[in-house]
Order: structure tokens, then C-alpha cells, then sequence
């Protein structure tokens, strides 16, 4: 056979590599493509072969367009479909049979037309395909999946309208808890106006962690909700406890689709797609959508769609992107020089939370007026940072990286990523905060002998394809494509085995597969069996000896507590909030010896407990 091979001039080594490439990929993605699909689908083999079916139609000039002129229409707007039957793209508003009251809306928010990823996901959206939207930073996702939302909810209220403890009609999850705030507010802003001009009231919830969940819970069972935006965590929290059903449900938004299916997040979208009982229409949306998602989700989603607009991964073209090689003991001296580039407001982003805070303090000794927000933060302080921000009581934002994924700060002039960092995707959501609706912004990264040389190999090809100046020490750096760039056809060198440019995993153009961090981690996770952070017995006995020795009364040690877990066991990028829903478990009760479910609760009795999540028996007499 390699003789063979030989003979026919075929490179060996090239065809083992595209074979690692292709079994690394299916191995990596092997936890996301069952996100998708519920457990009882999986049980009963239910493969759905049609979209929804809605009651919206196009316009007749625009249903009768022929196949040249949709793809003249896409070709000026620079957007990429595939996919069976897409609808035609319609290019304004009033064609796509929005109400007065809904354009009316639009203007408002200085809205007339539609940006190209709205021309033809939109039609997409409420014909009822399901739908993978890639765009870049600031071009409108975020009015496109919300629209068609609104409309649905109005056309069901209109049916038959809900009462407590019904509803929602449709969800919108995220990974943050910023974003999802954001979203939110866009969804009220339509609904407002649908309301004011008459229409049935649409009730919307915001279901976040680090909100009043008694509130939320009292919505949901006095008048029922129609939408949803939410967090993964508080959202299953809701639903395990049947306080809220997705039995009326058809419609899923996964807003930052990548990084919902990504980090840990799967597990979580899992739990949510257990609970539907039918079908639903999904929608996965991103400025970042790396190859190997994209693959999946066609195999899973229904008659999918996929509207580009731009590279996935790719760099807004309206930012500046300048590299400076700064030392890392002279990075918050250099700021202030940095800060005068431009006006504010200026983002400041920093991958640790200690470093945001040296940062804020260090400006607010040197006269800057500026906010910080990071993880450690509680949610009011969080909200009070983003609204003086927002509202120019601050010129300058220091942040991590919850600020980076799909926030919209108005008109940002500058963005500092202070530190470089390790993932690609992130840098594109970092720098997207400015250059956005057609408005030019600068961003300023430094980089040191620190940042991993996968990095900056990177952010080379990302200045490269963006068109941008690459400095000299990145132009030094030993490119190991370079070779494959020169000798490839077309010089598209760093093409894959499948049929992508550099990582088909991350979406980094600096490496292959074969190199990328991402894939080794999430391969561990998969090789570790995915197991549950409790099913451990000797971390549990740990636990319960742990507990023994801190509870004194005899009676409460007796008829009370299975396990207190501290919170440096759980992994510290993530709120202990938005852990509780993914951590229930079965356990057998030490005391009654029944399976037993497990519910999480903040531990507030006892010295030493404060610190800690405990876990108690149902059928027991709680702390």
C-alpha cells in the first residue's frame, strides 16, 4: 500500500496528518453534538426531518425572485449561505411585514435598514429554520434573533393568551450574565412599543444569577412569562425545580453560540435541551464560530441554515489594531501614555481579576475617572460600573473578559487589552467592543516574552488577513506554516483536512489541530468520563469527616447534613451561583439510607461553613 502510495505521488505523511486531524476533531467534539439534543429524543431515535412551520410568508415580489437575482443580492452584501431552500434576503424592514409599531421601534434606536446579517437571517428566522448566524462584532445579531422572537410570542398571545405559570414561548440563553442584561433590554425596548401602539402586553423575564430569584419566581406563577433571557445556571435552576416548563417552548436562541457549547457550558445547554418535550427551532449566533462547531450543529439542527457574513473568527475591518512589545513590570506605567491616543471611552481588558483591580486603582490615583467590573464582583456593583460607563460618568472601563463576549458600550474609541489573550476568539470579541456600526476605533495590544508562541502566531495571520501592520517581533517569529503557505496552491497553506484554514477546533490561524491547547483539554475532559465534580468517594467521606468535625450539637450532626464542599474543590473561573443547577446529583441519604435527589444550598450555620456550598437531604430538616 505505501509503495503504492509512493507511486502515485501521494504524500504520506500529509494523508496521516489529515487523518490525526479528522479523529482529533470528532473526538473534541464528541460532548457538543449531544448538547443539542434532548435526552428522550436520544432514548426514542426521534430525528425530526422537517423545519417549523410558520405562519409568515414573504412578500410575492420578493418569494418569486429568482436564484441569480437572491444570489446578486447576497454577492453585494458580501454574504455567504448554505443550506436547502434558503429563503430569498429582503432588504428592508417593511418588505419583511414588521408591524408600524415594530418599525416605529427600529427608528427609535436610529435603526433603517437592515445590516447584511439581518438582509437574510431575519427571512430565515421567521420561516422557521433552524440557523447558524456568523457575523462580525457590532453588525446587529442581536436585533436579528430577538425580532423574530417578539413576533412569534405576539402571534401565540394572540391565539390564545397565557396565564401563571405558562410560558415562554421562547428562550434566549448566554453565557454572561452582562450580555444577557443587554439583551434583554433590547427585547423590552419592542415589546414596550408593541404595547403602547395597542398589541396584547408580551411579559418578558431575565432570569440571571445574582437577581432576587423569589421575583422571578412570582412572574413566572401569578402571570406567566412569553420570553425568556437567561444564564444557563439560574435557567435550570427554575426548571428542575418545575417552577417554569418548556412545554409551550419553540423557539432557542444560543447567543455566543461557541462559547455556550464550550468552557463547561455544554453540560448545562444539555440540562436545558432535556426539557423539551417537542421540537423547537435553534438558532446558534457568534462573531466567533470555529469549523468543527458549525459541522456539528448541521448534524444535529433541522434543515439548517448558515448565514456568514466574513470569516468566522475574522477581525472587524473598521478596527485599527496596533501590537506594542511592552515589559511586563512597565505595562501599568505605559497605560496612561496609551490612554492619549484617543478620546474616551477606552476599554481596559485583563485576563486576571487582581490585575483589574491594580489597574483601577492606579488610574484612579492618577485623576482618571474609571469603573471595574470582573467576576469576583457582585452583580449590583457590576451593573452600577456598566451604567456609569454607558452613561459617560466614566471615560475608562477595566475589565476581564466578562466584558468582552457581546456587550455593546456606545461608541468606544479605544480598546487596551492589557495582556494578550491565550485564545484567539477572545481577542476578537475583546477588539469588537469598538469599530462598530460602520464607526472606526483603535485597539492596542501588549504583548511580552509571556504570551504562548501559539498566540501570537495567531494574532500574526489575524493582522495578516485584517490587512494590518505586523510588527517586527511578530514578524520574526518561526513560522512552521510558512513552508506550506509557499508551497500550496492558491497559498492556502494552512487548509486542513477539513477543508478549513488553520485549527478547525478553535478557529486560530497560527496552528493546526494537532497543536491547539483547546483540543488537549477537552479531549482530558472526555477522557476523564466527564464525571460529576461529586462523584468521588473519598473526595465525599472527605467531606462528611470535614462536616463531623466542624458540627458540635450531636442532634444536628444526626438529622441534618450529608457534605459540605468548599469552594476551592470547584473550578474558580466559575460564580458558585451559576454551579448550583449543574451540580445536583443522586445521592444515597448517610441517615435514611434512600436515594435521595440532592439540592445545593449556601451554607450559613456553623464556623467555617460560610465558605462552603452544602448539600442537604430533601427529607430532612434543613440548616
Amino acid at each position: 500500500m505505501r509503495k503504492k502510495m509512493e507511486l502515485e505521488g501521494v504524500n504520506q505523511h500529509k494523508v496521516q496528518q489529515d487523518a490525526q486531524e479528522v479523529s482529533m476533531l470528532k473526538e473534541a467534539s464528541y460532548v457538543q453534538k449531544a448538547a443539542l439534543v434532548s435526552a428522550h429524543e436520544r432514548a426514542e431515535g426521534i430525528h425530526y426531518k422537517e423545519s417549523m412551520k410558520t405562519t409568515w410568508k414573504p412578500p410575492r415580489s420578493i418569494a418569486e425572485m429568482t436564484q441569480d437575482e437572491c444570489d446578486a443580492v447576497r454577492k453585494k452584501w458580501h454574504i455567504l449561505v448554505e443550506g436547502e431552500d434558503v429563503p430569498p434576503p429582503i432588504k428592508s424592514f417593511e418588505y419583511m411585514r414588521f408591524p408600524p409599531a415594530i418599525l416605529d421601534a427600529l427608528k427609535a434606536k436610529n435603526i433603517m435598514r437592515p445590516t447584511p446579517i439581518q438582509v437574510q437571517a431575519i427571512p430565515c428566522i421567521l420561516a422557521g429554520r433552524d440557523m447558524i448566524g456568523i457575523a462580525f462584532t457590532g453588525s446587529g445579531k442581536t436585533v436579528t434573533f430577538t425580532l423574530p422572537l417578539v413576533m412569534l410570542a405576539l402571534e401565540e398571545e394572540k391565539k390564545m393568551p397565557i396565564i401563571g405559570h405558562e410560558g415562554p414561548f421562547g428562550l434566549i440563553v448566554g453565557p454572561s450574565r452582562e450580555l444577557m442584561r443587554q439583551t434583554f433590554d433590547v427585547v423590552k425596548h419592542f415589546t414596550s412599543h408593541l404595547f403602547k401602539a395597542g398589541y396584547p402586553e408580551l411579559r418578558s423575564l431575565l432570569c440571571i444569577g445574582g437577581e432576587d430569584k423569589r421575583q422571578q419566581s412570582e412572574l413566572i406563577s401569578s402571570r406567566g412569562v412569553h420570553i425568556v433571557v437567561a444564564t444557563p445556571g439560574r435557567l435550570n435552576h427554575f426548571l428542575k425545580l418545575h417552577e417554569m416548563t418548556l412545554r409551550l417552548c419553540k423557539y432557542i436562541c444560543l447567543d455566543e453560540g461557541d462559547r455556550m457549547l464550550d468552557l463547561g457550558f455544554d453540560e448545562e445547554v444539555a440540562t436545558t435541551f432535556n426539557h423539551f418535550s417537542s421540537q423547537r427551532q435553534t438558532l446558534l449566533f457568534s462573531a466567533t464560530m470555529p469549523q468543527k462547531f458549525q459541522d456539528f450543529a448541521k448534524d444535529v439542527l433541522v434543515k439548517p441554515v448558515l448565514v456568514n457574513v466574513g470569516r468566522a473568527g475574522a477581525a472587524n475591518l473598521d478596527v485599527i489594531q496596533e501590537v506594542e512589545y511592552v515589559k511586563q513590570d512597565a505595562k501599568i506605567v505605559y497605560l496612561l501614555e496609551c490612554l492619549q491616543k484617543t478620546s474616551p471611552p477606552v476599554v481596559i481588558f485583563c485576563e486576571r481579576k487582581g490585575d483589574v483591580d491594580d489597574i483601577y486603582e492606579y488610574l484612579i490615583l492618577k485623576g482618571v475617572e474609571a469603573a471595574s467590573i470582573h467576576g469576583g464582583k457582585d452583580q449590583e456593583e457590576r451593573n452600577g460600573a456598566i451604567d456609569m460607563f454607558k452613561s459617560g460618568r466614566k471615560d475608562v472601563l477595566v475589565a476581564t473578559d466578562v466584558a468582552a463576549k457581546g456587550l455593546d458600550f456606545p461608541d468606544i474609541k479605544h480598546v487596551i487589552n492589557f495582556d494578550m489573550p491565550a485564545e484567539i476568539e477572545n481577542y476578537v470579541h475583546r477588539i469588537g467592543r469598538t469599530g462598530r456600526c460602520g464607526k472606526t476605533g483603535v485597539a492596542t495590544t501588549f504583548i511580552n516574552k509571556s504570551v504562548p508562541e501559539s498566540a501570537l502566531l495567531d494574532l500574526k495571520h489575524l493582522l495578516v488577513e485584517a490587512k494590518q501592520t505586523v510588527p517586527p517581533v511578530l514578524k520574526a517569529l518561526e513560522d512552521p506554516y510558512e513552508e506550506l503557505i509557499r508551497s500550496a496552491a492558491g497559498g492556502d497553506g494552512l487548509s486542513n483536512a477539513t477543508g478549513t484554514k488553520g485549527c478547525a477546533f478553535c478557529g486560530g490561524l497560527g496552528h493546526r489541530i494537532t497543536d491547539c491547547p483547546k483540543v488537549d483539554s477537552q479531549v482530558r475532559k472526555i477522557g476523564a468520563g466527564k464525571r460529576d465534580f461529586l462523584a468521588d468517594a473519598q473526595r465525599l467521606e472527605l467531606a462528611k469527616a470535614e462536616l463531623n468535625g466542624i458540627l458540635v450539637d450531636t442532634q444536628l450532626q444526626e438529622a441534618s447534613l450529608l457534605i459540605v464542599l468548599n469552594k476551592r474543590d470547584l473550578p474558580a473561573a466559575r460564580d458558585v451561583e451559576e454551579l448550583t443547577a449543574a451540580l445536583e446529583y443522586q445521592e444515597s441519604c448517610a441517615q435514611c439510607n434512600r436515594r435521595v435527589r440532592v439540592q445545593p444550598a449556601v451554607a450559613t450555620t456553623g464556623e467555617g461553613l460560610n465558605d462552603g456550598i452544602s448539600w442537604l437531604c430533601e427529607n430532612m430538616t434543613a440548616l
